[in-house]
Parts: C-alpha cells; sequence; structure tokens
C-alpha cells in the first residue's frame, strides 16, 4: 500500500539539514564551474594571436575536463535526492566567477582562467572542509581530486605568463 505521508530523508546516512549543507555548498560550486566553463568555451573560440594554437587545444582541454566536473557535481547531488541548480540565471546570481568579453588578448584571457581557477579551488576546499565535518568522505574524495588538478593547471598557466 503506498502512503501519502512525507517520507524523512535518511539517505546515505545524511539527514535533511545536512544534506541540504551539502548540496548548497555543491550547487555552488557548480554555479561558479558552469560561468567559468563557459569563459574557457569563448577563450578557446576567439583566442588569436602568436599563442593561438597552444592556448586554444589548452582552453579545449581545460573545458572538456570542466565539463566533467561539473557533470560529477551535478550527480553527487543527485545522490542526496535534490535537483542541481541548472539554469543559466541561477548559475550567474550564485557565482563569484563573473562573464567577460570576445575580444580579450590571450594573456589577458589566461590571467581571467588563472583567476577563475582561484575562485574554484577556494570554493572547493569550503566545500570539502563542509561535508567533512559531516563525514562525507566520498564528495571530500571527489573534490580533492577537482582540487589537485586545479592547482596544477594554475601552476601551469602560470609558467605559461613568464
Amino acid at each position: 500500500m503506498i502512503t501519502s505521508e512525507k517520507r524523512v530523508f535518511k539517505k546515505l546516512g545524511y539527514n535533511a539539514e545536512e544534506s541540504e549543507k551539502i548540496v548548497k555548498s555543491l550547487n555552488k560550486l557548480l554555479a561558479n564551474y558552469h560561468v567559468h566553463y563557459q569563459k574557457l568555451r569563448n577563450f578557446h573560440w576567439n583566442v588569436t594571436g602568436g599563442d593561438f594554437f597552444d592556448l586554444h587545444e589548452k582552453f579545449e582541454e581545460l573545458y572538456t575536463e570542466s565539463f566533467e566536473n561539473i557533470d560529477l557535481i551535478a550527480e553527487r547531488i543527485r545522490i542526496f535526492g535534490m535537483t542541481p541548480l541548472s539554469l543559466i540565471k541561477d548559475y550567474l546570481e550564485h557565482s563569484d566567477i563573473t562573464e567577460v568579453g570576445t575580444d580579450l588578448p590571450s594573456d589577458e584571457m589566461v590571467k581571467e582562467v588563472l583567476k577563475d581557477f582561484e575562485v574554484l579551488a577556494e570554493n572547493m576546499n569550503e566545500c570539502a572542509e563542509s561535508v567533512a565535518e559531516l563525514g562525507d568522505s566520498a564528495t571530500e574524495d571527489m573534490l580533492i581530486a577537482m582540487i589537485k588538478s586545479i592547482e596544477l593547471h594554475h601552476w601551469m598557466l602560470t609558467s605559461f605568463l613568464k
């Protein structure tokens, strides 16, 4: 017999309040990642100059990785039985990363990506600390892997600018 009573969320052993806290943090990261992803697509399409081939390829590599991470984050939110942000207006409202134009010089594009990496790393670290306090080692592990990758890319692009 199916009842219409509201169920108490106990999936994965987290109560509703804990799940809300985790998902809120992940949705903020998701919003930041989506804006970052679109900037990378913009830069990939619109980079020009002597370093075109290097940066065109690098931006594609970065947006491909970002796309994969976006999917992981959204699926993690779904694991908690909740809905990830999915509207552009929501991403822009919740993101600390902002859009830029299409006409930046290539070195400014790289500087923008570096700034985004710093925002993403800070966001990921805050989220990782939050989920660790709740004992969510799966989300923490996912975030740690992302942080490692962001740090590596940051180092490489910083070296590229020198």
